[in-house]
């Protein structure tokens, strides 16, 4: 028997994802502010720190209204469509901008937008959107992997306080943010999606500490320890048991991430590659068929890539969840980045191995740094085998 779609996933004929003249100039205007704050100097900062944030960088995306531009005015948006929020992700991504932290921050404070009480609307929001207030994410643990639901780490209700007890695997930027978005257990006798809560702890707080892991891309991760870290019932997000329904808002969000971008940035560069003569004089790369037939594939996985992405868009603008949409653009993109990434590499051959900062490394090693992080970009976000899972039982409605 054919497995076939849910109807609303299937786009007519003539559905095309082209940028409205606005949406494209909006795209070219941040563009032109990229080029313009990310220097040579800044990227090498970044590079050499591990870290994927620059505070001088966050504060001039929130002064030129690029933080989050499809919020309300009144928390330094500018009422702006889908698109235009997607465009700015696009190219966040394709410039390699320090943002990470930026986005969860973004992130966490949709959804104390949406679901937080009063109290902490008021002390997060207006900081979180001013770039003085950042949010890391506190949802694996070291012996759960992508198992997020069975977080053992413990928040015991003591009078009008919790007391949390336990570690957190992959807190990226833990280290230097302000809060963690944490995912605690606080009922053992339910099933394990029923008895867990969100909170909102203040790295500030006694019994918190982070020590740097190192990845293979040369990113700064970090485990996370929670020892009697004791915060007030304020500080709780939504229901206590309903914390599966909060990180729901923020899963759906990640889910539906796309990396085409990337693609993008190192198509560009294998193009830049290609053209270029190995010796003055020379022939270039580009006029041997099997180079030529190396980056078209790219290209093609890459046109793929942002298509599927941009379905997701356009879903959220007809008032539809991308469930399973938002992980096809994910995997896709993610393998894709892998897989060209490999096989970009073996194209030039060993010289693309040479490292970023190496003055003799092609395309200022590019090469070699976009190889070691798109390996981990199957990972982060939720696993491919996550990913597949979700397609299979919310979009094809296959059994467990």
């Amino acid at each position: 028997m054919a497995l076939r779609l849910p109807p609303r996933t299937r786009l007519g004929n003539d559905m095309r994802f082209q940028l409205d003249p606005a949406t494209a100039a909006f795209r070219d205007e941040v563009g032109a502010h990229l080029r313009k704050v990310l220097t040579p100097e800044t990227e090498e900062r970044i590079y050499r720190s591990g870290v994927a944030h620059d505070d001088d960088f966050a504060k001039g995306l929130v002064g030129e209204h690029y933080f989050a531009p499809d919020w309300p005015e009144e928390f330094g948006g500018q009422n702006r469509n889908a698109w235009d929020a997607q465009v700015l992700k696009e190219q966040m991504m394709r410039f390699d901008a320090p943002v990470y932290l930026s986005e969860t921050t973004r992130m966490v404070a949709s959804i104390i937008h949406q679901v937080g009480t009063p109290t902490m609307k008021d002390r997060i929001l207006a900081g979180a959107m001013r770039g003085d207030i950042t949010i890391a994410l506190g949802f694996t643990e070291p012996e759960c992997g992508s198992d997020v639901a069975a977080a053992a780490t413990k928040a015991v209700r003591e009078g009008d306080d919790w007391v949390i007890n336990g570690s957190k695997m992959f807190t990226t930027n833990g280290h230097i943010a302000d809060y963690i978005f944490l995912l605690a257990r606080t009922n053992p006798d339910k099933p394990k999606h029923k008895g867990l809560t969100m909170f909102l702890v203040p790295c500030s707080a006694e019994g918190f500490a982070a020590q740097a892991v190192w990845t293979l891309s040369g990113e700064r991760t970090n485990i996370t320890f929670y020892s009697d870290v004791r915060i007030g019932d304020e500080w709780r997000i939504g229901e206590v048991d309903g914390g599966w329904q909060v990180l729901g808002l923020s899963l759906q969000d990640e889910h539906a991430s796309g990396w085409g971008p990337h693609l993008a940035r190192l198509l560009y560069h294998a193009e830049q590659w290609a053209a270029t003569p190995s010796e003055p004089g020379g022939a270039t790369p580009i006029e041997t068929q099997d180079v030529r037939r190396r980056i078209s594939r790219v290209a093609m996985e890459l046109e793929v890539s942002m298509l599927l992405q941009r379905r997701c868009v356009w879903m959220v603008e007809e008032g539809q969840v991308p469930v399973a949409e938002g992980p096809m653009s994910k995997v896709f993109s993610t393998e894709a980045l892998e897989r060209a990434s490999q096989d970009i590499v073996e194209l030039v051959g060993p010289d693309a191995l040479r490292s970023y900062l190496e003055p003799t490394a092609p395309e200022n090693g590019r090469f070699d740094h976009t190889l070691r992080f798109a390996l981990g970009t199957t990972i982060y976000a939720g696993t491919s085998e996550v990913q597949r899972t979700i397609i299979a039982q919310r979009g094809l409605g296959l059994p467990r």
